[in-house]
């Protein structure tokens, strides 16, 4: 990493340790006597840390995945999303040990059941409702985060349950600094913590909404040609104008939201699959869930929002003299972006996995650049039995393999498999370099 994006993660990373900071002095500040007295006065005067730590955490979350540029190129959106995965669950067991917490202690000083209780405070204590429906939300965007669970659901339904978290946060703002002991009476900490709540929320308005559609509008960009490549498959062809100045590779991806009905309330996270000119970009999209079964009815002419480019999957982080691109399915789209960009000096083996022939997207693109480059191109079409993607499988068709920089994208699966390859294999990990097919955070 330069001096300069270490200087970048580093005051990040300060401000972020300073909030923390504040956020528990907020607490001490306004703890007193009383509330270690009891066991049940201390276990209600716990439930205020958990709750103001979740809620800090909560903020951190989303202000990781706001798409802050100097951020980005500093830290990388890869590890930023990583941050915010480990973050989220962290944030939702604060919160519900919150709920739990003062809900037994404020039963135990009633001297009522739980259930009573909680029905209690949720019907007559002030703006205690919508921080309960916010805490719905937030664990719904928290259950449905985990594997399993997103596994089950279309991207369009994963993304409309994280929206949510936006107004999880917001319903449980008032709550908080109208009732919490922390704030009443404690203008100063009802100014921090009101503070953090709009800053979060202006980044986040500024660097997903205002900057996107500023950018957008300036650049131009509208659908130029809707190209069908295969069964269930399409590449989308835009054009704009200056679009050298976004400075995008290839292997990387952008948030596209397309206007036009059924497209324009949703940004989806497609990664280009040509490198990039001044005057288009393309992407190329397998029809996997609602929206990318409807991208082939785009018309000509259609404007094209966008957020981006991210991703540090490029050819740029190479150092090897020869590389190895593995692709899964559509997940070849962004290495056959790649190729175009890696160095002459460099010699290129693809490994292209699919279970059909009909799955080979772009074959006769990647057979082109293959002759252009003087790549191999290797197709192993079939079952994991048959193609089990080991280190000695791998070497195989690649001898150099140990002495290479990996380049893998696909599902999941296919990504674990040749990291553990390039792991046996001895490749270090800075030269292993992968992107999976999984929902990027809205």
């Amino acid at each position: 990493m330069s001096i300069g994006k270490r200087a970048g993660a580093d005051s990040a990373s300060i401000v972020l340790g300073l909030g923390l900071g504040l956020t528990a002095a907020v607490y001490l500040e306004s703890t007193s006597a009383s509330d270690w007295a009891s066991v049940y006065s201390i276990i209600t005067a716990l439930s205020r840390i958990v709750a103001l730590l979740g809620s800090y955490l909560a903020l951190v979350g989303l202000v990781l995945v706001s798409r802050i540029s100097w951020i980005e190129k500093s830290v990388g959106h890869d590890r930023l999303v990583i941050w915010h995965r480990k973050l989220g669950p962290w944030s939702l067991y604060l919160i519900t040990f919150h709920v739990l917490l003062v809900v037994i202690g404020y039963a135990a000083s009633d001297n009522v059941r739980l259930g009573v209780e909680l029905w209690r405070m949720i019907t007559t204590y002030p703006w205690m409702l919508p921080g309960f429906v916010g805490f719905v939300f937030f664990a719904a965007a928290g259950v449905s985060s985990y594997k399993k669970a997103r596994a089950k659901m279309s991207y369009e339904t994963w993304w409309t349950i994280h929206l949510y978290t936006y107004l999880a946060i917001a319903l449980s703002f008032m709550h908080q600094v109208l009732t919490g002991p922390m704030f009443i009476n404690h203008p100063l900490n009802k100014f921090y913590w009101t503070g953090l709540y709009i800053a979060a929320a202006l980044t986040i308005v500024l660097w997903r909404i205002l900057i996107p559609f500023g950018r957008s509008l300036r650049h131009n960009l509208k659908v130029e040609q809707v190209v069908v490549e295969g069964p269930g498959v399409v590449s989308i062809i835009m054009r704009g104008r200056r679009l050298d100045k976004l400075g995008a590779q290839g292997g990387q991806f952008f948030g596209w939201r397309f206007l036009s009905s059924g497209h324009w309330w949703m940004s989806h996270p497609y990664s280009l699959s040509a490198a990039p000119t001044d005057q288009y970009l393309r992407v190329t999209i397998k029809e996997l869930g609602d929206h990318s079964s409807l991208v082939k009815n785009l018309k000509p002419g259609t404007r094209v929002v966008f957020e981006g480019p991210y991703g540090t999957f490029v050819a740029a982080k190479s150092k090897s003299k020869h590389i190895v691109l593995v692709g899964g399915g559509v997940g070849i789209t962004p290495l056959r972006a790649l190729m175009e960009e890696v160095d002459d000096s460099q010699q290129i083996d693809v490994l292209f996995r699919a279970s059909r022939d009909e799955d080979l997207v772009l074959r006769h693109e990647l057979d082109e650049l293959a002759d252009i480059r003087g790549a191999r191109v290797h197709y192993l079409v079939g079952s994991r039995k048959i193609h089990p993607m080991t280190a000695e499988y791998i070497s195989k068709f690649v001898p150099a393999f140990a002495d290479s920089d990996v380049y893998v994208c696909g599902p999941t699966p296919l990504v674990d498999a040749v990291r553990q390859a390039a792991k046996d294999a001895g490749i270090p990990k800075n030269k292993f370099h992968d992107e999976a097919f999984e929902f990027h955070n809205v």
